[in-house]
């Protein structure tokens, strides 16, 4: 008897075999171009400073010399982006949790059986998201002045004072609320998209079982979501944090707002009002490396509560 032969493995062709590369060199052309080139360019600009000599006129009299960590040194010690952190802490405070807890109740609601219109309630919920932010902003920063604000004016004509959302401990709110009215569609749909693809004989054996709707939710509905709510609460965290042109919108609007309002307005101030991209840079260095940090720690203790769930 002869021994069954072994088949020859098929040689690829060279041009087979590169194709996926070929596939992905647009993706990494633009990753070089517009994220890895501009990082590494602004951390080489937080480690340098401008070295003045004499009145700073005439060639070579600003040239450009190693500064080490000295940037990063007044980042950290700055009171202003302290101050600014601290406000952006406070700003989120309010948004994370309204804005997750509305999208949340908003989600449960469409995924009721008894719910009408669920198409356009959908629609009119995510619509806000839509809108530009500077829109949103100035949108709601006019209805907020006392001047051209319908609220005020009806709050007028009934003999009761309006109050001022433009300063002091309302601006938080008035921020927030912009931020809540945007985003919540967002997070909605993440959260119903999820909803919907639970079985349904999960419902039907609850229900079986005697459930009502409201245990439904919060004992089926709710603990099924929760990697949605966890991917949410990430991005809304960081969203948070990156806060920007909400501030610089309503700033015009107001003195409550200053040009160090938020951490990124700070930087924005140093690159482009004060002229000092190298402090800018560190700032923006410093902001990246919190925003990674918190970022890396919201992720650890979810997957650990993940895991300790998984072990009970």
């Amino acid at each position: 008897m002869t021994a069954p032969r072994t088949p020859r493995a098929r040689r690829v062709p060279n041009g087979v075999r590169s194709a996926p590369y070929g596939f992905l060199l647009p993706a990494a052309v633009l990753f070089l171009l517009f994220f890895a080139l501009p990082i590494g360019y602004a951390l080489w600009l937080s480690l340098h400073r401008i070295d003045v000599q004499g009145l700073g006129l005439g060639r070579g009299a600003r040239r450009e010399v190693w500064a080490g960590l000295a940037n990063y040194t007044a980042a950290l010690t700055d009171s202003e982006l302290g101050h600014g952190a601290l406000r952006v802490l406070g700003y989120g405070a309010i948004v994370v949790p309204v804005m997750l807890g509305l999208a949340l109740l908003f989600a449960l609601l469409l995924d009721t059986e008894r719910v009408r219109a669920r198409s356009f309630s959908r629609l009119a919920i995510f619509l806000p998201y839509a809108i530009p932010g500077v829109v949103a902003a100035l949108l709601w920063g006019f209805l907020y002045l006392p001047d051209v604000s319908p609220f005020h004016f009806l709050l007028d004509r009934a003999g009761l004072p309006g109050p001022d959302l433009m300063d002091g401990g309302a601006l938080f709110g008035s921020l927030a609320n912009i931020a809540v009215w945007g985003g919540t569609g967002f997070n909605m749909i993440v959260i119903y998209t999820s909803l919907r693809s639970i079985p349904a004989e999960v419902y039907e054996a609850a229900r079986l079982d005697g459930a009502s709707p409201l245990q439904i939710a919060l004992r089926i509905k709710i603990p099924m979501v929760t990697p949605s709510l966890v991917l949410t609460f990430f991005f809304s965290v960081i969203a948070t944090l990156q806060v920007f042109s909400e501030p610089t919108t309503l700033k015009p609007l107001t003195n409550g707002i200053s040009t160090t309002w938020s951490p990124l307005m700070k930087v924005y101030n140093d690159a482009f009002v004060a002229g000092n991209v190298y402090a800018a840079s560190a700032t923006a260095v410093v902001l990246a490396l919190a925003t990674f940090a918190l970022s890396f720690a919201l992720l650890r203790f979810a997957n650990s509560r993940a895991k300790h769930r998984g072990t009970r």
